[in-house]
């Protein structure tokens, strides 16, 4: 195809989830001519990979789309997913964004003349910029050991799961317990199903302390604001897996003590299946432990900044543990467990090999600072802290979007000057 026949844009977004409408609203301010090509449904991920009974577990005045703060009766509460949706619904409809839906984008390369050539599903277009706003949870994480698990036994991952009772009847493993594994092992446990929990090594924190949601006390703390250059991880802290908590009927912790001390059964990390049995790490004690850990180490810093603020609030407190593992158990007959159905809670991989740009590190993920790449014309957004904690979610997302399109609309400017010079 002749290059000098195809439609030509200033920037093109890749993907029509929130960070890429955030970015189609600046760059409408700005008068940069756009388009954005999503190749499901604007918004999709939070219809078709959220369980039934999701909700946020953010309190809703943090939802701050640019231009579309939530409006509505309960600042401090969570929405569920019906609600999120509405939300979404919204934003979309205030951004009216040039958006090609159903169009998949399947390779991003460098053109002789400058700028990148976009070939997708539809057809090509050229591009001066290209915004990656497709996030970086592409392919789902599901261990090879899992070929070797009996045909009999159901497998899905948590990004399929919706309820309870689309699994058949028996016990079910969770394998991991980050948000969502947490999450999902609740509802299971709540619907009154037995329910076998290998814990990870994610952290929790409380929902409420000292009279207000932990949340809010980070946020008047400065955390959310923190940049990934100023954390004590730097750019470690991107690998960190998220505290579990939840704001389920109006928010509370997640205790996996206080599961099992109900009946729900804890392990260790999983690691293999030798043909009768599951092994898994034994370290759950550990394991649980740590977790309390953070969860007491984050209240100690909320105690901190009441004292050093002098703010009157009621009286601290430390987590004491309500149960303990009588011992570690390293397997699991699965026949003799009655488990049918297994649900991988253990993330996603990124999936950038559309993008022809050496922009990634050795694990394949983008390097960047604050989203910009070494590449000229080549940007992220929407990524797990991409710049603070927040950029990930509808809080910050919108603050990285204003950044990288005052980028590209400086770096615009900078090319018309040189042209006339």
């Amino acid at each position: 195809m002749n290059e000098n026949l195809i439609q030509h844009y200033p920037v093109v977004i890749v993907g029509g989830g929130q960070a890429g409408l955030s970015t189609s609203h600046f760059l409408q301010q700005q008068g940069i001519d756009h388009l954005v090509f999503e190749k499901h449904t604007a918004m999709h991920a939070w219809s078709t990979q959220r369980w039934d009974n999701f909700c946020l577990v953010t309190p809703n005045w943090q939802c701050a789309l640019p231009g579309h703060a939530y409006a509505g009766s309960d600042p401090h509460g969570f929405m569920k997913k019906d609600e999120i949706l509405d939300y979404l619904k919204g934003f979309r409809a205030k951004v009216e964004p040039p958006i090609r839906e159903g169009v998949a984008v399947r390779r991003v390369s460098p053109r002789a003349a400058g700028g990148f050539l976009v070939s997708t599903s539809a057809g090509e277009v050229s591009a001066d910029n290209v915004v990656v706003a497709s996030g970086g949870y592409h392919e789902p994480i599901v261990p090879r050991m899992a070929e070797r698990l009996p045909a009999s036994i159901t497998q899905i991952h948590s990004a399929q799961y919706r309820h309870a009772g689309q699994l058949p009847e028996g016990a079910v493993l969770v394998v991991g317990s980050g948000q969502s594994g947490a999450q999902i092992a609740e509802d299971l446990h709540l619907e009154g199903r037995k329910v076998f929990l290998a814990v990870g090594n994610a952290p929790r924190c409380a929902r409420f302390y000292r009279g207000r949601d932990v949340v809010t006390w980070l946020a008047d703390m400065g955390y959310y604001d923190m940049a990934v250059e100023q954390h004590p991880l730097r750019e470690g802290v991107r690998d960190n897996t998220n505290h579990y908590v939840t704001g389920r009927d109006g928010g509370r912790d997640i205790d996996l003590r206080k599961f099992a001390r109900e009946g729900m059964e804890l392990f260790g990390v999983l690691r293999d299946y030798d043909g009768a049995g599951l092994v898994f790490d034994t370290n759950l004690a550990r394991t649980l432990d740590d977790a309390d850990r953070t969860y007491n180490g984050i209240n100690a810093a909320i105690d901190k900044y009441i004292a050093e603020n002098a703010i009157d609030a009621p009286p601290p407190s430390a987590y004491e543990p309500v149960w303990q593992p009588a011992g570690e158990r390293g397997t699991l007959d699965l026949a003799a467990s009655g488990i049918t159905s297994i649900i991988w809670c253990i993330g996603f991989k990124p999936d950038f090999r559309w993008l022809d740009a050496p922009v990634f590190n050795g694990a394949g993920h983008p390097q960047h600072r604050r989203g910009i790449t070494q590449r000229e014309g080549i940007y992220f957004i929407g990524l797990p802290w991409l710049h603070t904690w927040g950029s990930g979610r509808f809080g910050s997302v919108g603050r990285d979007a204003e950044f990288i399109v005052d980028h590209i609309a400086t770096r615009a400017a900078r090319g018309r000057e040189d042209s006339a010079a």
